[in-house]
């Protein structure tokens, strides 16, 4: 990670630890690169938080400034600007967005030309310019660039989406929880068209409601609407719509390891799961691990964060891959996760093999599974400390295989992540404070 990029682009508290001159600055490197062969075209999205319009017109008075013309699409989710960046050859596509963090967080996602996300080297320019180490000129004259708004690009992205499946969804009866964020602009809208029966909750942004008691790190209010046994699946998507978390008609979680198992099994009873392999994150449940091996499926883990799933799947030219959390990637129509096309996914396996989602949970068990946020002052020196270095291997030497315990540093704050999967709730939490009361003891 960069000073300034984490692993999901720059983040932090609105006007405190990522302030409006920051936005800025960044729109004036991004300008300023991506105009020196010409003049740069920049897409800039955001989601509903309240300050997500002050950061879009930071980022669009420094692009601009720089000799970048900035094309508004709006409000929006993360995988629509990163389709159009590809689609539209945009220099970069630039999302605000702090994800599923609350409505006072904020942050700047950047994409590439290809649609990823932008390159380290590219970021360090970036953060050489923001700490003074370089200088580049305001532009004049007809250099100067426009900002041109781009409501187009969002029905652009819908037809797209649409364009991808063959089937209609009048079969299909839907409760959807928006998270009062970026998908109260694409998921009923395009469900509905495609003829769905919709049930909507929590689609009334109004800048501090993102995410509040709601989405896919909320859904309790989604999994009691899924108790009253009128829907065929629940869906619940994050602030920026990137992700998205199921509900069964019981009111089960399908979370992301479910998501992966359930499409990983039809693609390749279908023979269209490229080198028989699934990517996930070290973050996935045994379980799931185990229920691809008895469905004879191999899987890849790489660290936290859909960045490096779709660099492996890039690697290897593997189809499927995603996070426990709900980012799912479709790596044939996509280059990050997509909550409503993850959404169009299972319902594309219901329609197909005419099972409901209960039928086609069965055969993954899911392990209890413990997480624990510790807040540190140096979560690197924390993740070094000898005594929980050996507290750590000491607890894996006692699951022997029946289970496991992951320590981690967050990718976006000041915490260290203790995780510990066992075959009872009792003995996950036995053996995270175990390694919690450490930390904290440490003083680190």
């Amino acid at each position: 990670m960069g000073r300034y990029f984490g692993t999901d682009g720059i983040r932090g508290k609105a006007n405190e630890t990522l302030d409006v001159q920051r936005a800025f600055q960044v729109g004036r490197y991004l300008g300023y690169y991506f105009s020196r062969q010409g003049k740069g075209r920049i897409l800039v999205g955001k989601d509903t938080r309240l300050s997500s319009g002050m950061f879009e017109n930071a980022i669009a008075a420094g692009a601009s400034a720089s000799g970048a013309d900035v094309y508004l699409l709006g409000y929006c989710p993360t995988p629509s600007v990163a389709y159009l960046v590809k689609r539209e050859q945009f220099s970069c596509g630039v999302m605000i967005s702090a994800s599923h963090n609350p409505y006072y967080d904020n942050g700047i996602k950047v994409f590439s030309q290809a649609g990823i996300k932008l390159s380290s080297e590219i970021e360090a320019l970036v953060e050489n310019y923001i700490d003074g180490l370089t200088e580049i000129p305001l532009v004049s004259g007809e250099k100067i660039g426009q900002v041109i708004r781009y409501d187009e690009g969002l029905e652009h992205y819908l037809d797209w989406l649409e364009s991808l499946f063959d089937f209609r969804l009048e079969q299909f009866h839907l409760a959807l929880d928006l998270a009062n964020g970026s998908a109260t602009t694409t998921a009923e809208k395009l469900l509905r068209r495609m003829g769905a029966h919709c049930t909507v909750i929590h689609s009334e942004p109004n800048g501090v409601n993102i995410n509040t008691k709601c989405g896919s790190t909320h859904p309790e209010s989604l999994q009691e609407l899924m108790k009253s046994g009128i829907f065929d699946l629940g869906l619940a998507f994050d602030g920026d719509a990137d992700r998205l978390i199921a509900v069964d008609p019981q009111g089960n979680l399908i979370n992301g390891d479910y998501v992966l198992y359930i499409c990983g099994k039809y693609l390749k009873e279908n023979g269209l799961l490229h080198g028989n392999t699934v990517v996930s994150t070290v973050m996935a449940n045994l379980g799931f691990f185990k229920a691809m091996e008895r469905l004879d499926i191999a899987t890849e883990s790489t660290q936290v964060g859909d960045k490096y799933v779709y660099e492996c799947m890039v690697k290897n030219d593997y189809m499927l891959g995603g996070e426990q959390s709900g980012h799912i990637i479709f790596k044939e129509h996509a280059t990050t996760g997509d909550g409503l096309l993850t959404a169009l996914k299972l319902l594309e396996v219901m329609h197909k093999t005419g099972k409901g989602i209960l039928s086609l949970e069965e055969g993954l068990k899911i392990y209890p599974q413990l997480l624990i946020n510790v807040p540190v002052k140096d979560k690197e020196a924390a993740m070094q400390a000898d005594p929980i270095v050996k507290e750590v291997a000491a607890i894996n030497e006692e699951l022997h295989g029946n289970g496991r315990i992951l320590v981690r540093p967050s990718g976006t704050e000041p915490l260290v992540r203790v995780m510990v999967e066992a075959e009872s709730d009792e003995l996950c939490h036995h053996y995270v404070y175990r390694v919690v009361d450490l930390i904290e003891k440490s003083g680190l």
